[in-house]
């Protein structure tokens, strides 16, 4: 039974409650083992994965991300939209707006943040003009405005080690930068996506603003918090966007990837 959809929850979207049938998926792959769970919305074969595992429990420099890709790879998911919960650098991006992410800054350290590291994996430079699918974008524009919600484009994230938070210094150099947007876990999930070939997308949900922008000192439990006062909206938005998933993809993700041992 064809999958036709991932998707990738952060920060506060941890449960599938949107989906219907529900199954419990445990997938080995060389880098390790995924968790999922597999539904059905409209006809549609979902699988949901909690990218910091159940309960919150792995930290965003943990997060088998090689692992949770090639699972996904394994089950033939052509296509994933990622939720994320970000601090915002941009005052037209406030508290509550939801953003779909145009371009990324990587500022992680690491982390194993590609298939490709020699030997048997061989040695591949990808493409990453683009780094998020086009045609899944302009998806999630089209399931905005059907679900009668805001979302803005263009957003440049900003993706830093963790768990800790930024400084102020730091988030002054984003903005002058570029940085829409701070996070710290979309790379390398979109780097990895974009090897393997899949279509990926991030919706992201500003819960606060950055250090130094916001006058309160910033904390987890604000984030969740605001996530789970807006968490509706972005439920709402995917189901919209599962319903106007087209047949078949006309981007070039596919070209771009390579094929990944699993």
């Amino acid at each position: 039974m064809k999958i036709e959809l991932a998707i990738i929850g952060g920060t506060g979207v941890y449960d599938p409650e949107m989906l219907s049938d529900l199954e419990q998926l445990e997938v080995t792959t060389r880098y390790g083992t995924a968790l999922l769970t597999k539904g059905t919305f409209k006809d549609s074969n979902v699988v949901f994965m909690a990218r910091h595992g159940a309960g919150h429990s792995v930290p965003p420099h943990k997060i088998n991300y090689r692992a949770n890709i090639a699972a996904l790879v394994k089950l033939g998911v052509p296509r994933v939209i990622a939720t994320a919960a970000v601090g915002t650098l941009n005052e037209k991006m406030p508290p509550g707006a939801m953003v779909l992410l145009e371009q990324f800054l990587d500022f992680t350290k690491a982390r194993q943040a590609t298939f490709f590291d020699g030997g048997e994996s061989g040695v591949v430079h990808t493409d990453f003009t683009r780094p998020y699918c086009s045609q899944l974008n302009n998806l999630l524009m089209q399931a905005a405005a059907k679900a009668g919600l805001e979302l803005q484009e263009g957003g440049v994230y900003v993706c830093t080690e963790g768990p800790r938070f930024e400084t102020s210094a730091e988030i002054k150099m984003y903005k002058q930068l570029g940085g829409d947007l701070v996070g710290m876990t979309n790379v390398p999930e979109v780097v990895l996506a974009r090897e393997a070939g899949l279509c990926y997308s991030t919706v992201a949900l500003a819960t606060n603003y950055a250090a130094g922008i916001s006058e309160f000192e910033l904390s987890h439990q604000e984030v969740v918090d605001v996530m789970a006062s807006n968490v509706d909206k972005v439920r709402r938005l995917l189901m919209s966007a599962i319903e106007l998933l087209a047949a078949e993809r006309t981007c070039n993700c596919k070209e771009l990837g390579n094929d990944i041992l699993l």
